[in-house]
Formats: structure tokens, C-alpha cells, sequence
């Protein structure tokens, strides 16, 4: 329990730094300027060391970002080359790959909720069941014509990161 609030802090304490160090600007001025079907154009994760990585979902993953009118929305991110379960059947693939499958895939759905350059999402149904029931959030960096750029302080591959995501507006 302790080390989960270690996390929390950590991450609390990351996302403080890095709106400190990366201003925003363009930021949505309302829940209007998100609504619709943005399709993932980039992805960069960085370390709390600064390392960049480039490309943390392999070259050409494919992401969808959604958001309503009524206040839901809904991700999916999948790596690039990921390669198909070896039957059709996904319940009776081998075990290796079903856990390949589940680790290059990111899908979640919810309610969000607009606040200054903060989008909120309130998970409700996710890939992963640890993130049910949390909420999820993402600094509008820049809303720059047909692309918003999104920031995320995150626990991945067991290093701590800030990812941002460019996604273009699809409709």
C-alpha cells in the first residue's frame, strides 16, 4: 500500500514538473473543441532521467480517440507489427500470444470532463481492469488546427514516463 502511494506521488509530483517545464498553449476552450474522432499521429514517451524514446508503440501503431457531445469517449492504441494469434479462436491461442496481443494494445472507455488544460477521463471499462474505476489525466499541450497534442505521466515497461500523443482530427 505504501509503495502505491509512493506511485501516486511520484506521478503527481512528475506531472507538476513537466507543466512546469513544457507551457502550454492553444489550449481547448471548451468540451466542443474535442468533440469528434482524432486518429493517433505520433507517440514519444520520456523518461524522469530525459531520455527520449521515440516510437513507444513500434513504427505505425494505430490509435483511435474519441470524444461525445454527452461527455464519453473512448481509446485504443495498437503497437505497429503486431502480429495475429495463430487461430482465430482468441480463448483457445496459445497463451504466448494472447499475452503479446494484450500487451500491445492500450482500450479504454468512459465519461471525461474539461478543466482549464486538463481532460479527465473516468474510466468505466478498460483492457486493463486496474484502471476501472480511476480516473485517467491528460494535458492539453496544444490544439493546433486539425491536431491536439495530449500528455500523460505514466508507469510503463517499469519506468516512469511523460507520453505525448499527437492525434489529427478525423471528421
Amino acid at each position: 500500500m505504501a509503495n502505491n502511494y509512493a506511485l501516486q506521488k511520484w506521478i503527481f509530483t512528475m506531472a507538476l514538473v513537466l507543466t512546469a517545464l513544457f507551457p502550454v498553449s492553444g489550449l481547448a476552450q471548451s468540451k466542443i473543441d474535442l468533440v469528434g474522432t482524432w486518429k493517433l499521429i505520433s507517440a514519444t514517451d520520456t523518461t524522469d532521467k530525459g531520455q527520449v524514446i521515440k516510437n513507444p508503440y513500434g513504427l505505425n501503431p494505430t490509435g483511435f480517440l474519441t470524444y461525445t457531445t454527452d461527455g464519453r469517449m473512448m481509446a485504443i492504441i495498437t503497437a505497429g507489427g503486431r502480429k495475429p494469434l495463430s487461430v482465430l479462436d482468441r480463448v483457445s491461442a496459445p497463451a504466448e500470444e494472447r499475452a503479446e496481443a494484450f500487451s500491445t494494445l492500450v482500450a479504454y472507455g468512459g465519461r471525461y470532463t474539461l478543466s482549464g488544460d486538463k481532460v479527465i477521463h473516468h474510466v468505466e471499462i478498460s483492457a486493463l481492469q486496474n484502471n476501472v474505476g480511476t480516473d485517467l489525466m491528460r494535458t492539453i499541450v496544444k490544439v493546433e488546427g486539425k491536431r491536439v497534442t495530449l500528455r500523460a505521466a505514466l508507469s510503463k515497461g517499469g519506468l516512469h514516463v511523460a507520453e505525448e500523443l499527437v492525434w489529427e482530427r478525423m471528421n
